[in-house]
């Protein structure tokens, strides 16, 4: 047997017996009140009772041996039993407690299974993701007709596809031991999902999955995102087809398609520059969710404005106003940075080619043209931006990029990252965007 065998087979027996402790869960809706116990009592005997034997051998992870506990087992267990408290007392619905441990535990096993026949991570994702997927789709299901409640399908899929991004893209970012953080903010992120994404229909739901599995597909292919960033694109652009609509993905889309592009082009030339992406341009969860993080609250805001004090079509300016400052910076850093004679924005003195706050007036034309893209695609999909509207979206995208040239040449350093950087100026684009529509509403 070769170490590589000798490695995985005992791994994925640990992932199979995991997954068995995990569908403990689906009792949850004839115990009642004492949905944690079986879980509790795993628990403590994980951390105190089994030391040696063959179940020990089953679940011990290889620091488990080091400490002569099963800390993995003991803190799965008991992430699970506080779930499950936190479905008893405080609201949380059962059939998203069973949802959220079968699929962490589910999702873990299918990607042991990749793991057997490839080592490649996308494969390895991608078996996580449907393996959660379905668990959890399983798991709603067989809730429902224990308490003999209505079953919905499409919310059931969209639930479950969510939580399994979620728990896919947190595996990727945390470590294996990690599995009850992964596991808990699972759980009360489809807490969210669910009270939100309440009438999720089937055919926009076929689409968006559809849709937004492609794009996942298609950017970790080509090079533009690494797992994790295509994790984060997938998840971030299935929340805006089902909490918005195909509007919004589509100013989305806009941003990512014509970015990845601006990063790609003479690719070997920004190299050589010293002012290329790294890891050949494939961009990561930091980078997707600096530059996404503000509209995606945007579309939570929106989801949630019958019980939110605001007109939602201020949120739809925000959410395009952040959208334009995320293009517009990506265009004109991308795209002028090839361009020489760089200058740094707040003293104009010329700076050598890459250097934060540095810019070119081929690339201020650039961002003007990225702020402007998202005005477009905002007039002609939402009913609410006129073409004034329009103009105001693409300038506030325009400031917003000028904003983060500004912080890039004062701030940005060691202690503030190019993401932190990139959130601010996202906001302060969504921020002049509102201003803007404010002023014309």
């Amino acid at each position: 047997m070769s170490p590589i065998a000798a490695y995985v087979q005992p791994t994925l027996r640990r992932a199979g017996g995991f997954a068995l402790i995990g569908t403990l869960a689906v009792t949850a809706p004839v115990l009642g009140q004492a949905a944690f116990a079986p879980f509790a009592a795993v628990g403590i005997m994980a951390a105190f009772l089994i030391t040696d034997g063959p179940i020990f051998e089953l679940f011990a992870r290889p620091g488990d041996r080091q400490d002569g506990r099963l800390n993995g087992l003991a803190g799965f267990a008991l992430a699970a039993a506080g779930l499950a408290i936190l479905s008893t007392e405080l609201g949380l619905p059962v059939e998203l407690f069973v949802a959220s441990v079968l699929i962490l535990a589910y999702g873990n096993l299918g990607k042991r299974l990749i793991a057997e026949t490839s080592d490649e991570p996308f494969v390895g994702t991608a078996g996580f993701v449907i393996t959660g997927t379905l668990a959890g789709i399983a798991g709603q299901f067989t809730t429902a007709t224990i308490i003999e409640s209505q079953v919905v399908i499409p919310r059931y899929v969209f639930l479950a596809t969510a939580g399994a991004l979620v728990a896919a893209l947190l595996r990727e970012m945390l470590f294996e031991r990690d599995d009850p953080l992964v596991m808990l903010a699972s759980g009360l992120l489809l807490w969210l999902f669910a009270y939100l994404g309440s009438g999720v229909e089937a055919i926009e739901l076929s689409v968006a999955l559809a849709v937004t599995a492609a794009l996942g597909f298609i950017s970790y292919a080509l090079g533009t995102a690494s797992v994790a960033g295509m994790l984060s694109g997938v998840l971030l652009s299935l929340l805006v087809i089902v909490l918005g609509g195909f509007g919004w993905f589509a100013v989305v889309i806009s941003f990512f398609s014509l970015g990845a592009l601006s990063t790609k082009y003479r690719y070997d030339e920004k190299k050589q520059r010293g002012i290329a992406e790294e890891n050949e341009g494939a961009r990561g969860t930091g980078n997707v969710l600096g530059n996404a993080a503000v509209a995606l609250i945007c579309v939570i805001c929106f989801a949630a404005s019958e019980s939110i004090p605001i007109d939602p079509v201020l949120f739809q300016y925000a959410f395009a106003g952040s959208i334009a400052a995320a293009l517009s910076d990506t265009l004109s850093s991308e795209l002028g940075g090839l361009y020489d004679n760089p200058r740094l924005i707040t003293t104009f003195t010329p700076v050598p080619p890459g250097t934060d706050g540095g810019v070119t007036w081929q690339g201020e034309i650039f961002g003007i043209l990225g702020g402007l893209i998202i005005g477009i695609v905002a007039f002609a999909l939402f009913p609410s931006v006129d073409a004034t509207g329009s103009i105001a979206i693409g300038i506030a995208g325009f400031l917003g990029m000028t904003a983060d040239s500004i912080l890039g040449a004062t701030i940005e350093g060691d202690k503030v990252g190019n993401e932190t950087v990139n959130l601010a100026a996202t906001f302060i684009g969504a921020i002049l965007s509102v201003g803007s529509a404010i002023t014309l509403l």
